[in-house]
Order: C-alpha cells, then structure tokens, then sequence
C-alpha cells in the first residue's frame, strides 16, 4: 500500500510541474503578443496590462532574455531624468518575431505564378539564378582556403550552408561524397518551381567544381536535400590523363 501512495504522489508532482510549465508558457506568449503589439514597454506597464505582480513578470521576462526572446533597450525620457537607473523597455528580438506566423511563401508563390504566366518557365529560371546568386557569392570566400579537392570544398561549402540556416553536413562514400541540407528555407515554393532547386544544385556544382547530382530534395517530399559528388582528380599541375597516354604509346612504338 506505502508503494502505492508514493506512486500516487509523484504523480501529483509530475503534474504539477507540467500544469505549470503549461501555464508558464502561456503567459510568455502573451507577453510576447502583447511586446509584438506595441512594440516596446517597461515590466510596469506588462505587469498591469496582464494583471501580474512585479515579481511574476520580472520572473517571465528573464527566461524570455535568457532564452534571446527579448532585449531591453533605455527608455528616453523628455526633459530631466530624475535620480536612480534609467527605466528599460522590454522588445521582442528578431528571433522572436520569427516564431509569429508569415506569409512569404504565399506571396512568394504568387510572384512566381505571375513571372510564369507573364515571362514563360524560362523568366522563371532566371529569376531563380539571381536568387542564389548572393548565397554562391556569400559562400564562395568561404572555400577560398578549402583547396582543390571536391570534398574538401563539399565540407567547407557545409559550413558555409549552415551559417547561411540550411543545417548542412558533408560525408564521403564509396563513390565520393554526399552533400545534405536538413533545411531549405523555399521548400514551400520549390515544390511547385523545381528551377530553385536546379539553381541551387548549379551553385554547388560551380562552388565544389565538379559536377553534382541532386538525389533528394526536401520540396520533393524527402526529409534531406541530398546532392551527390563523385571523387574526380584534383585539377593542377599534376600530369594530365591525355598526356600519360600519349608518353606510354611513344614508349611502346620505340
């Protein structure tokens, strides 16, 4: 019976923490539609418009700055400023506007339905070039020191991609190499306009310097954008394949 009860009590417990992990983060996301709304306000003015004491709201605000939900910033005050600290306003970071829903992809689409019927698939393949032209730019002095070899390019342009929000990784294989995106900030769009992805997969080609073959896309329903490499000989100054021919067969005629 004693194991029962114990049982029963951590239960309890159990569920209160989550209720109140619950209720914690329901309040934060008032806090935030309330900061969202009007921009800026000090813990004061959250506090009476939640109807929170001091205390609960100073405890909500500092896990949202600890997580870089809010920051603060001086409040500027007209005329002279009395003793004691200046008062802080409480903003949503860009981090945080982000978590509220957006459009872009339904504009995004739209656009791109408007280039089609106005200027043919080809307007649209244009379009999608100039898109990616800043990330190839971006990416490309980041394997400035990457050398020749494709996978070492592969695994620098990982890099480059993550920084750039696509959560990518480069490993080898048997036949080379495989780049993989976890994330593509245009699946939404690409599904319907596949030249996105066929202006990505050229910028990777050009930035790793050999050809590449897409396998898997995310606008295509798979959980990874993978892009194959295949091992190629460095380009430089080593000896070409033609000219190992050409000596063996004046060696052969001798």
């Amino acid at each position: 019976m004693r194991n029962v009860v114990v049982v029963k009590k951590e239960v309890r417990v159990r569920t209160g923490v989550a209720a109140t992990a619950t209720t914690d983060g329901r309040t934060r996301d008032r806090v935030a539609r309330l900061l969202l709304e009007r921009g800026a306000a000090t813990a004061a003015e959250l506090g009476a418009q939640l109807g929170l004491s001091p205390a609960a709201i100073r405890k909500h605000l500092d896990a949202m700055f600890a997580e870089r939900l809010v920051e603060t910033r001086e409040l500027r005050v007209a005329g002279r400023r009395g003793r004691g600290r200046p008062a802080k306003a409480f903003v949503l970071t860009a981090a945080a506007r982000e978590t509220f829903p957006h459009f872009y992809d339904d504009i995004a689409t739209a656009a791109l339905r408007w280039i089609a019927e106005h200027g043919g698939p080809e307007a649209v393949s244009a379009f999608a070039a100039t898109q990616v032209a800043a990330l190839e730019e971006s990416c490309r002095g980041a394997l400035r020191e990457a050398g020749r070899d494709p996978i070492a390019r592969a695994e620098a342009l990982a890099e480059a991609l993550t920084d750039e929000g696509y959560a990518a990784n480069a490993t080898t294989i048997a036949s080379g190499g495989q780049l993989c995106q976890h994330h593509c900030p245009v699946a939404h769009v690409a599904a319907e306009f596949p030249q996105l992805c066929d202006a990505e997969t050229e910028v990777i080609s050009r930035l790793i310097g050999t050809h590449v073959q897409r396998l898997a896309t995310i606008a295509h329903g798979d959980g990874v954008c993978t892009t194959h490499i295949p091992t190629l000989p460095m380009t430089g100054p080593t000896t070409a394949p033609e000219t190992t021919v050409q000596n063996t067969t004046v060696r052969t005629d001798t």
